[in-house]
């Protein structure tokens, strides 16, 4: 198998689907392999099908490969209503069977990760396989946060009250989408700072700047929590691969990684040089571990 190099790469051109009226942005790239299963990336809070043109680009020599904005996020709509993770599994469902029409490798970064985990463990029809980039999702036995001092107590409750009102929403909406804000944020997140390009930022931006950002950026605080991953592992009957970027400031790599193990030992994992977002920083790395473990799978 040969997997195009993939350190600076265009986005490929997408196409919309209609969703419950809603337009959804995608790429697909690649022809149907008769013994590989297609690819569908799902990127994470903020993000789109974007940051994945390197591993669109470096698996579709040897793999069909879709990437897919999430309702509320980079190209597609952004309605103002109630966003939450079975929104996002039932979008991803529909378009599995809708569009892709077959089982599909459901590979997915942060928040994406858990819509992917979802809908593989809820419609297993759907799913061939499973990958995960440092996944977000709570578990249901996660330790208790620390006591806090009454004053603190109530000064959390005060910010979470008033996050609920719109204007407030708006204004940390309006700080977070600066481009000097985003860049810092990648920053944060990212090991290798030399893959936060100027397009990436634009691209974070261009989002931003869509009638109805504001709006699903509030919604983040109303969103009604889902089921729990070790619940959600729990009805995973699909491969498992967990790429972790083992510089995550955002998540202990290796002690989530023990938690997922406790709930599916029978799954493949690898810890990479990388933050957040190891597909974005070590593409060439990531690829090579799918192309190799699907291949595997479906062999």
């Amino acid at each position: 198998m040969q997997v195009t190099q993939a350190s600076s790469i265009a986005p490929v051109s997408g196409q919309y689907w209609q969703w419950r009226g809603q337009p959804i942005y995608y790429v697909r790239a690649g022809d149907r392999q008769p013994h590989r299963p297609p690819l569908l990336l799902i990127h994470g809070f903020g993000a789109s099908t974007f940051h994945w043109r390197k591993n669109v680009a470096g698996l579709s020599n040897d793999f069909e490969v879709w990437a897919i904005d999430l309702l509320g996020f980079g190209r597609s709509a952004k309605p103002n209503m109630q966003y939450s993770g079975d929104l996002w599994r039932n979008q991803i469902h529909d378009f599995i069977t809708e569009v892709i029409g077959q089982p599909t490798v459901l590979g997915g970064n942060s928040l994406g990760g858990y819509a992917a985990l979802s809908v593989a463990a809820q419609h297993p029809e759907d799913a061939a396989g499973l990958v995960l980039f440092n996944s977000a999702g709570p578990f249901s036995d996660a330790q208790p946060a620390p006591k806090k001092d009454p004053i603190r107590e109530v000064f959390g409750s005060f910010v979470q009250s008033l996050f609920q009102q719109p204007w407030a929403s708006y204004l940390v909406f309006q700080y977070t989408r600066q481009r000097s804000v985003v860049r810092q944020t990648l920053q944060k997140v990212y090991l290798d700072q030399t893959a936060i390009t100027d397009d990436l930022v634009d691209d974070i931006l261009r989002a931003a700047s869509d009638p109805g950002a504001a709006d699903v950026f509030a919604a983040v605080f109303k969103t009604p929590q889902g089921d729990k991953v070790d619940v959600l592992l729990g009805q995973l009957q699909c491969p498992l691969l967990m790429l972790w970027g083992e510089h995550d400031p955002w998540m202990n790599a290796r002690a989530r990684s023990v938690k997922f193990r406790q709930y599916y030992p029978q799954l493949t994992e690898h810890f990479l040089n990388a933050g957040h977002c190891p597909h974005d920083e070590v593409p060439d790395q990531v690829n090579d571990l799918i192309g190799s473990w699907v291949n595997s799978i479906a062999s």
